[in-house]
């Protein structure tokens, strides 16, 4: 399978899929899918299995998103935890997100169970653990918090990780997958109860009604009810001022001594870095990520999967770096996901997205919520995640730093454009975002010494493009969308190219 990036994840050796439908069936549906993830896959074969009439179009190929960057931690805890969720939400909000985080939990394991999904599917426990003195309280009040809300977590005095620690405690019940696996045969069973999957099929725009009709590449989609499911949903809505797009470090590690920690594992660093085994046609993988940062806010991004292998390299014996990717995440400002109606647009329009570093758990949530939203207009998680909440409290500061941080790169960045005299002084396997002839151009020279010139204003609202090199991709560092060094559209929420630029 395809991903957003040039980088492969462990996952990409896995999960092949190939739709059915080759071309886009006529008739009305019951509900047009954006997005072909964990999110619009488990939505679609939730809804599917409730008698509508579904249809996934994807853009690229299903898992090409953060679904196949993932390292697939399936948790009942969250990066916002309990203690915070509490302290903005209230308590019993608190028990509600946590009811929510097994719901969701369970509902993996369910459609495994009775699906036969051979998907490396594992129980075990995890480990949070503080690294510094200051830590400590962080990791304090983490635990009273998960306590409240009824969660199993103490705690301990050994750890199954190589890492030192001052304080350790273990949470029970969590999990782990091969999340291209899981997907792959949930598609399947979705197109068995009838469901409908294209691929390379980009929505480009919603015509809103009663039945919506959808222009996509390949043509025109009718639907009643229309979710997007695309990890942040396109065009310009606030939902993209209330989500910061972040990115991910990952590797995939053999290593000599053969001591793979049978657990899930997370340090209280900022960024935080998380840890896993994985086995994969026989062969074990420690799974290590972190080092993660604004997207297009790191010069150097090759330089952050360094520092991620010298961290691992100070506690593990590494073999080998078998397998390393980036992915990308949106973080919401007030800690929790947005799932539910989509601001701004018809009542019969939904959307999921901010769900942080927990994608795979909040996408299952996400296709629970949805359906019972479009079944019976009502769900017991709809006002804790309504996308048109709003708490001062809770995320204000962050609205208005992130809202400041965009302004700043709408404006400053076409101030602060590199000037050259010569397109030959780029280095080949170097870009750069340059002023030619009156132009701003995002400039990609490959190893063959062949210039790739586009323009360098992002498609949704025209902040300047930044390059990332580990990747080989333009990203934005407003609102996360992405283009191929030909400007193609990998991750939106922009919709059209960058502007391809003749030299």
């Amino acid at each position: 399978m395809k991903r957003d990036g040039s980088c492969r994840s462990l996952w990409q050796q896995t999960g092949d899929f190939k739709p059915s439908a080759t071309s886009l069936p006529g008739g009305i549906f019951d509900v047009l899918i954006v997005g072909g993830g964990i999110t619009g896959i488990t939505t679609g074969h939730m809804l599917q299995r409730s008698g509508l009439k579904c249809i996934i179009a994807e853009a690229h190929n299903i898992g090409y998103g953060t679904t196949g960057g993932t390292t697939a931690h399936l948790n009942t805890f969250f990066d916002s935890s309990f203690d915070e969720v509490i302290a903005n939400f209230g308590e019993e909000n608190a028990k509600l997100l946590a009811e929510a985080a097994r719901q969701s939990n369970q509902l993996i394991k369910d459609n495994i169970s009775s699906h036969s999904i051979d998907c490396t599917y594992k129980e075990m426990d995890g480990y949070i653990f503080s690294v510094a003195e200051e830590q400590n309280k962080i990791l304090e009040d983490l635990v009273e918090g998960t306590q409240k809300v009824g969660l199993p977590i103490d705690f301990i005095n050994d750890s199954p990780f190589s890492i030192p620690y001052l304080k350790i405690a273990c949470i029970e019940n969590q999990s782990q997958f091969n999340p291209l696996l899981y997907i792959t045969a949930l598609a399947k069973e979705f197109e068995k109860k009838g469901g409908v999957i294209v691929e390379n099929c980009m929505v480009t725009s919603l015509d809103e009604g009663e039945i919506h009709t959808a222009v996509t590449s390949l043509g025109k989609i009718r639907a009643k009810n229309a979710v997007y499911a695309t990890h942040i949903p396109p065009g310009v809505n606030i939902l993209h001022f209330r989500c910061a797009p972040y990115r991910s470090y990952a590797m995939a590690i053999k290593l000599r001594d053969n001591k793979y920690p049978e657990a899930l594992g997370y340090d209280l660093c900022n960024p935080y870095h998380y840890y896993r085994t994985q086995e994969i046609g026989g062969e074990k993988f420690l799974i290590a990520g972190g080092e993660d940062h604004k997207t297009g806010h790191e010069e150097n991004t090759d330089q952050c999967f360094r520092k991620l292998e010298s961290y691992i390299n100070k506690y593990y014996q590494v073999e080998s770096i078998a397998y390393k990717w980036s992915s990308q995440y949106f973080e919401p400002v007030d800690g929790l996901a947005y799932i539910g109606h989509l601001p701004g647009n018809r009542e019969n329009v939904y959307t999921a997205t901010g769900f942080g570093g927990n994608g795979m758990i909040y996408g299952s949530l996400s296709a629970i919520i949805l359906h019972d939203l479009i079944i019976t207009g009502n769900s017991k998680y709809k006002h804790l995640f309504n996308p048109s909440r709003i708490k001062p409290v809770a995320g204000f500061s962050n609205f208005v730093k992130e809202a400041a941080d965009v302004v700043a790169h709408f404006i400053a960045d076409k101030l602060a454009t590199v000037k050259i005299s010569e397109l030959a002084a780029i280095a080949p396997g170097e870009a750069k975002v340059v002023k030619f002839e009156g132009h701003t151009l995002a400039l990609y020279k490959d190893e063959s010494g062949n210039l790739h010139a586009v323009n360098s204003a992002c498609t949704h609202i025209k902040c300047t493009v930044a390059w990332n090199s580990a990747e080989q991709s333009w990203d934005c560092p407003c609102h996360g969308s992405r283009f191929s060094m030909d400007g193609e559209v990998l991750t939106g929420p922009a919709r059209r190219p960058l502007e391809k630029i003749p030299l």
